[in-house]
């Protein structure tokens, strides 16, 4: 066989099946779209469930796809065997109800044999043991010996996840040779040795598995291979490892040169680093590429436990400072004309590296003493297990997720108290548990049963807002109905429709629709596959299966709502002018009343660069640039320079958005026809919203006039409030303003004489005890600075004395307890007392032996706690 390069068996492969009538499609996102039951993408199937599913209409019945893939199930044992990897990639061939086992079959055989040149005596294929048809394809058709034909049963063979579409499915082997074999005379494919590689699975589905374990056929049944390219490559570059394919190897190579460790292909400690980081780059510079970041849950908590541990390993290997981001490069090289998000954000991808890698180098070498000493100290005591309160401390106060605490204490042979950790954990208990989420792929939906039957929508809604169609379908309560009459809330289906369903981000359109015998309220439209849901509610007469109707979109409603989705797309575009090539659409959020963007970005924007952003849009918008749409192969689009969105789902064929030649997105949203229609725009808000994602809140034409107006109204609101007109408003803000610092500085001039006056008294109504004086006075909304001074003027004059003062604002109470100094050396502690006051009444504190403060709850217990502090001295 040639050795040939990951990149060309990639290239290969897709050419082979774009030769056989297949839609090659760039990878999905490793983020999933719409999918709740997985974190990460984790197989080349699971972002085409929607198709296999009938949720979604497929761009091509025939689909192949190379997959970007993280799986964390197995890190444990990454860097510590040759085959273990987070991220890898699945080349896979698809067909939605076309073709069957025979093509699947012959095609793959086609593959691996005239165009890899594999020999076929090294060649084996397993079949599910009640597949006759599958065996009958290899005997017949391909013409494998029978001997090499292996059945094995539901376990091996057969693909199922709960109920749903399921089927049997053939696996094919690489025989390495008897060097890599066993004892056993009848080793073949099934056996735990490591002579026979599976390399590709082709899965047959054919049936519908339902609650009570029955197999029905499916009357269009599909097929789904899936091919590890790594795997693949190490079979035709006659290699024992992944990290010995050439790809991945040069990587590892940049890594021995960056450390000057020599890498030993052995299981020595520092090969394990060599491959951990090797392996773990890969996989954090995909994952920032596609939009994750860094954070302490869910997805982004994957990418920081990652992250952290290549950075820890690449401590052990003794580098000196931050690498990781400078390595990204290694990975963009090699694999950035496959993946062109790579290099597009590049930029993006090292600071967010940079940044991470920053924050932790902060605080590893500090958490890893502390650590050590936790070890030696289990040592010390004969102890194995460190307690979850220390275990979340060095998560907690040094950034150490919990794996990589368990993996350094398993390195020493102890190991952590996960539950105890957890019961730390609070709010975020169920954090270190999301990074090992079960990653097997959920059972497939019933939404779309419903309306499964019916042919899809016919979507007239760009060119008319007028249209009429006919009803094809009426639902109330998941059943299908014959009509709905006056007060009835329905869902009803058209053949074709002016409405737009609620889509990328953008609300649904509202409006009516009427006949002769009703009229309908639509209250909003949803999609399924490709069949528009319309939500009405029967305002008037009766509506019927079959009727003709007449829909029609409001207008001003699609107007303002066409409005805020085109000032997304320039503001999409401002964002990246100012802030930075890296910036990404991380979701939206489109209606008549607004718009919400939010965006990736690591820091907070400041008021200069909001101002600037504002001041590009609405630059734009008075520049009155065309609005144009156009349809163009998915292709087509990203060669001419369109902004693709992170997790969309594109078809062969795609609409582009471009607002004159300022932005060019791919978008299937609606719009007005020119910039200047809309009027003007508003940054309402800017926040962060997650781990480096912000989001602007804005709003365009008639929301700003509506915004104006309500902001003049408080404006009168306030003037007549403080008597005066609108235009003598400052002035008379201004003199409000001095007037209230005036009484302010003459209240507080009052409450300290008011103290001064009352210090005697507080001295002659003291409790004495044991040659100790307790002063206790409760203060009502008084500063705790001033009673701190009341407090050192007394210890000032008087001896011997401890006082404790309590001040209550808003519900709230503060203690403060001041000790003086010569009785400091018999043991009094006001830190120590305060702890045991506050206490109480529901509060906590500490500080110095002269002088502490406590928060507190309960007011109506200030009392009680003066009481508890003359039993101290008592």
């Amino acid at each position: 066989m040639e050795k040939l390069g990951l990149n060309q068996l990639r290239s290969m492969f897709q050419e082979f099946y774009k030769g056989k009538d297949h839609y090659a499609r760039q990878s999905f996102s490793l983020v999933p779209e719409k999918d709740k039951s997985l974190l990460i993408i984790n197989s080349g199937m699971a972002p085409l469930k929607p198709y296999f599913a009938g949720l979604e209409t497929p761009p091509s019945k025939r689909m192949t796809t190379c997959q970007k893939c993280i799986r964390t199930g197995d890190i444990e044992n990454v860097g510590y065997t040759a085959r273990h990897g987070t991220f890898f990639e699945m080349l896979g061939s698809f067909s939605f109800g076309d073709y069957f086992k025979e093509e699947s079959i012959t095609w793959g055989w086609e593959f691996i044999t005239q165009v890899l040149k594999m020999p076929e005596d090294r060649l084996w294929a397993s079949v599910y043991e009640e597949d006759q048809q599958a065996y009958d394809i290899w005997k017949n058709k391909i013409g494998m010996p029978e001997e090499r034909i292996v059945p094995l049963g539901k376990d091996d063979n057969f693909w199922e996840i709960g109920t749903g579409p399921c089927g049997p499915c053939s696996e094919i082997y690489f025989d390495r040779g008897e060097k890599y074999g066993c004892d056993n005379p009848d080793c073949k494919p099934g056996c735990d040795c490591d002579r026979y590689v599976e390399f590709w699975n082709h899965v047959f589905t054919q049936f519908n598995r339902d609650e009570a374990g029955n197999y029905t056929p499916l009357a269009h049944p599909n097929i789904d291979t899936g091919m590890g390219l790594e795997r693949l490559a190490c079979i035709m570059q006659d290699v024992d490892s992944i990290f010995d394919v050439d790809t991945i190897q040069y990587i590892l190579n940049a890594i021995v040169t960056i450390s000057g460790v020599k890498y030993e292909r052995g299981a020595v400690k520092s090969d394990v680093s060599i491959r951990i980081i090797t392996d773990h780059i890969r996989s954090v510079t995909f994952m920032i590429a596609d939009g994750i970041l860094p954070s302490n849950e869910g997805r982004g908590y994957v990418l920081r436990r990652l992250l952290r541990r290549a950075a820890r390993h690449g401590k052990l290997l003794g580098i000196q400072g931050p690498f990781l981001a400078d390595l990204s490069k290694k990975v963009i090289e090699v694999s950035g004309v496959a993946y062109p998000e790579l290099e597009e954000r590049s930029t993006y991808i090292h600071k967010i590296l940079s940044v991470e890698e920053e924050k932790f180098s902060a605080t590893i070498d500090q958490g890893s003493a502390i650590i050590n000493d936790y070890i030696k100290d289990l040592n010390d005591s004969g102890n194995t297990v460190l307690s979850g309160e220390k275990v979340f401390k060095l998560y907690d106060t040094y950034g150490f997720p919990l794996e990589l605490t368990q993996e350094i204490l398993e390195e020493h042979g102890c190991s952590a108290d996960v539950e105890g950790f957890n019961s730390n954990m609070l709010h975020q208990k169920e954090q270190a548990r999301a990074a090992r989420k079960s990653e097997t792929d959920a059972g497939w939906s019933d939404d779309a049963a419903l309306f499964m039957d019916q042919k899809a929508t016919l979507f007239t809604g760009y060119d008319q807002l007028v249209d009429t169609g006919i009803v094809q379908g009426l639902f109330w309560e998941k059943q299908a109905q014959s009509s709905a009459k006056e007060g009835d809330t329905v869902i009803l289906v058209l053949d074709k429709t002016p409405f737009y369903a609620e889509s990328g981000g953008q609300a649904s359109d509202i409006g009516m629709m009427t006949n002769e015998t009703c009229t309908l309220d639509v209250l909003s439209v949803s999609k399924v596959r490709d069949v528009f849901t319309h939500k009405v509610k029967i305002l008037s007469g009766e509506v019927k299966s079959g009727d003709s109707i007449q829909a029609m979109v409001s207008v001003s409603n699609r107007n303002q709502t066409a409005r805020n989705h085109t000032a997304t797309h320039i503001l999409h575009k401002a964002l990246k002018e100012v802030l930075g090539s890296h910036v990404e659409q991380a979701g939206s959020n489109v209606t008549a009343d607004g718009l919400r963007f939010d965006f990736t970005h690591f820091e907070g924007i400041s008021k200069d660069q909001l101002k600037k952003i504002e001041e590009i849009v609405n630059d734009r918008i008075n520049h009155f640039l065309d609005v144009n749409t156009e349809i163009m192969s998915a292709e087509e689009a990203i060669k001419s320079g369109a902004t693709a969105l992170f997790g969309e789902k594109y078809g062969e064929k795609v609409r582009v958005v471009s607002v004159g030649e300022f932005s060019t997105e791919l978008c299937g949203g609606t719009h007005i026809k020119n910039s200047g229609q809309i009027g003007a725009f508003k940054i309402i808000s800017e926040n962060g919203v997650a781990a480096g994602v912000r989001r602007i809140e804005a709003i365009t034409g008639m929301g700003l006039y509506k915004k104006i107006e309500e902001e003049e109204s408080l404006i009168h609101a306030v003037a007549e409030t403080l008597k005066t007109n609108v235009l003598g408003l400052q002035n008379r803000a201004a003199s409000v303003t001095e007037e209230l610092k005036a009484y302010k500085k003459e209240l507080e001039e009052f409450k300290k004489k008011s103290m001064g006056s009352g210090l005697e008294a507080m001295i002659a109504e003291a409790r004495e005890a044991n040659g100790v004086k307790l002063i206790t006075k409760a203060f009502q909304d008084y500063d705790i600075n001033d009673l701190r001074s009341l407090s050192d003027e007394i210890k000032s004059k008087y001896k011997s004395i401890i006082i404790v003062f309590a001040t209550e604002t808003s519900g709230k109470v503060t203690f403060m307890v001041s000790v003086s100094d010569d009785l400091l050396d018999k043991g009094y502690h006001a830190g120590n007392m305060i702890k045991t006051i506050a206490a109480a009444a529901g509060g906590g504190g500490g500080g110095k032996a002269d002088m502490a403060q406590a928060g507190a709850k309960d007011p109506s217990k200030i009392l009680a706690a003066f009481d508890v502090a003359a039993s101290l001295i008592g």
